[in-house]
């Protein structure tokens, strides 16, 4: 297990080596230690601006030899964003290391977790969150294909797309209470009144009467969600979601 102080030093160095690269335009903290909300968990998160967008497989390759030679790293993920790429690295003392990688005119805040290091940043729209009516729209879809995943007997689909349901539910109320969405990150600061129903929605055994049990309970939760939100498509859709709950 990494230390804390052991992540503050590869950050230091890592923003030190960032500053001396003049392919880079600019360079910024990201994630909880922009928004000064590191814990004993957290990893490392930097984004950089990459002056020409022709060098960002170049400046991808060089910084990922760094990465495996310098800091022990034993894997890497891409996740890709718009024009950025995220290269996602696991070091052999399980500290997570994200560098972000964007041409510089795309180099900039899309969140409010982001602090510029050096050079320039441009000015860019924060990314917007999800809205109620997409999120409703996810859950009523996954609990179509729970209802045919469970009649179907594909009860391992089942339980994905139930759990799957859950999460939209989840993060439903979220929306309205101005938490964050994505990945979860709010879902621990919802108060209990609205996580303890939920609960019921966890699949204890794979079987089709626990999925089906475990079905109806979300979809009340979706209902009730749904009628706090956004009540003439509540209207429309509660019939419908009550007829989900009925697997045949």
């Amino acid at each position: 297990m990494f230390r804390p102080a052991d992540r503050e030093r590869i950050r230091s160095e890592l923003l030190a080596l960032a500053q001396a690269d003049t392919r880079l335009s600019g360079g910024a903290l990201t994630g909880s230690a922009a928004a000064g909300t590191e814990d004993l968990w957290s990893d490392i998160d930097l984004a950089f601006g990459v002056s020409n967008p022709a060098e960002i497989p170049q400046v991808l390759s060089s910084w990922t030899s760094r990465m495996y030679q310098q800091y022990e790293a034993l894997h890497h993920v891409d996740v890709h964003a718009g024009a950025w790429i995220y290269r996602v690295f696991l070091l052999a003392s399980t500290l997570q290391v994200d560098l972000a990688f964007a041409p510089a005119e795309e180099f900039g805040a899309r969140t409010p977790t982001f602090r510029l290091v050096f050079g320039h940043a441009a000015e860019r729209p924060h990314v917007t969150p999800p809205t109620a009516e997409s999120l409703i729209g996810y859950a009523w879809l996954y609990a179509l294909h729970a209802r045919s995943s469970i009649a179907r007997e594909r009860l391992w689909q089942a339980e994905y797309m139930v759990s799957g349901m859950r999460d939209y539910v989840l993060a439903l109320a979220c929306l309205r209470l101005g938490l964050p969405t994505k990945e979860g990150r709010g879902m621990d600061r919802l108060p209990r009144e609205l996580t303890e129903p939920l609960e019921e929605a966890l699949v204890r055994r794979i079987d089709a009467a626990e999925l089906s049990r475990a079905l109806g309970a979300v979809s009340e939760r979706l209902i009730v969600e749904m009628r706090a939100v956004d009540g003439r498509l509540s209207d429309r859709l509660e019939p419908a979601v009550r007829e989900l709950m009925e697997v045949q």
